[in-house]
């Protein structure tokens, strides 16, 4: 039971950081207009410095671990394209319907960044490598959030955009990682600078989690547990993926235990914030994503410590 209680309290300790965020909204001291700037600081400024940081984490370039990013990028990648065409081919006669495209994909991006890097760091804090395999996931899931993420909210295919897919800031926080990391830039960088980078990704899970308790201010509880599809959502996203996924790297003898354990980790993450955003945008089905988001977040409490079990299996 030790892999549960570890994982409850490092799912515990990340959630009540939505608190302030919540209690700041209900006060007034902060207004839902902030959170837009607020948003930018994380997603620009954070999450390049938060995969820099994992690298840079790493120390020696080893060229057997960049073989197991690599991989897990593609395996990651992979697994999402499955999931998302096999909810597609259940769905696919209401397809029109845009709550059933959000259900689509708010059952298959994970917010494996912001929520799930902490979390796959406590839980498997012998391998520094799985911070990484946190990060490279995030671009896998980027990839798909700029192609079919904006697809299933649109309908229209002018709106997907490989230079986003390939040119957003987790990816180029990526490419400026990944040379620092080949080339053992951490011997060469003062501890000073590296401190600094480390302070700003420390910034990324208490930031995300504040703005969603500022968004869950400033909606009716009772609205939040009305719609239906949300509770399919939560099944498939928290449950069913995670599974899913470990399964099916579970018998792969090639691959590692830890590789297998992140997997299922970061995939029992909830839905990623971007859905919603990307609804926001386009004016479709705000409340449904936004109530995707945020009670996918909150049943994480329950369901990464239950999944997390199968790592004794």
């Amino acid at each position: 039971m030790e892999i549960f209680k570890i994982t409850l309290m490092n799912v515990f300790i990340t959630l009540l950081f939505i608190l302030p965020g919540y209690l700041l909204g209900k006060t007034n001291k902060m207004k839902s207009q902030h959170l837009s700037s607020i948003s930018q600081l994380l997603v620009v400024v954070c999450m390049p410095l938060m995969i820099i940081s994992s690298f840079l984490g790493m120390g020696e370039f080893v060229a057997k671990d960049f073989g197991q990013m690599a991989l897990f990028f593609t395996v990651s990648f992979i697994l999402q394209c499955i999931f998302f065409v096999v909810l597609y081919l259940i769905v696919r006669r209401k397809f029109e319907e845009p709550r059933y495209r959000l259900f689509s994909i708010g059952s298959t991006l994970a917010n494996v960044g912001f929520f799930g890097l902490p979390i796959v760091k406590a839980v498997l804090s012998s391998y520094p490598i799985v911070a990484c395999f946190s990060c490279v996931y995030v671009c896998s899931m980027n990839v798909l959030v700029f192609t079919l993420g904006v697809f299933c909210i649109t309908l229209d295919k002018k709106y997907i955009s490989l230079k986003k897919a390939l040119l957003n800031p987790a990816s180029i926080g990526l490419y400026i990682a990944l040379p620092l990391y080949i080339f053992n830039a951490y011997k060469y960088i003062p501890v000073e600078l590296e401190n600094g980078i480390a302070i700003f990704a420390k910034m990324t899970t208490p930031l995300c989690m504040i703005i969603l308790g500022c968004r869950l201010s400033t909606m009716k509880l009772k609205n939040l547990f009305i719609n239906k599809i949300v509770y399919v959502t939560i099944l498939c996203k928290m449950i069913i993926f995670p599974i899913f996924c470990y399964f099916v790297v579970r018998f792969i003898p090639v691959l590692t235990y830890e590789f297998k354990a992140a997997i299922l980790i970061l995939a029992a993450c909830p839905t990623a914030s971007m859905v919603s955003n990307l609804a926001e945008i386009e004016h479709q089905e705000e409340e449904l994503s936004s109530n995707i988001v945020l009670l996918t977040t909150l049943s994480t409490i329950i369901t990464i410590p239950l999944v997390a079990l199968l790592l004794k299996i």
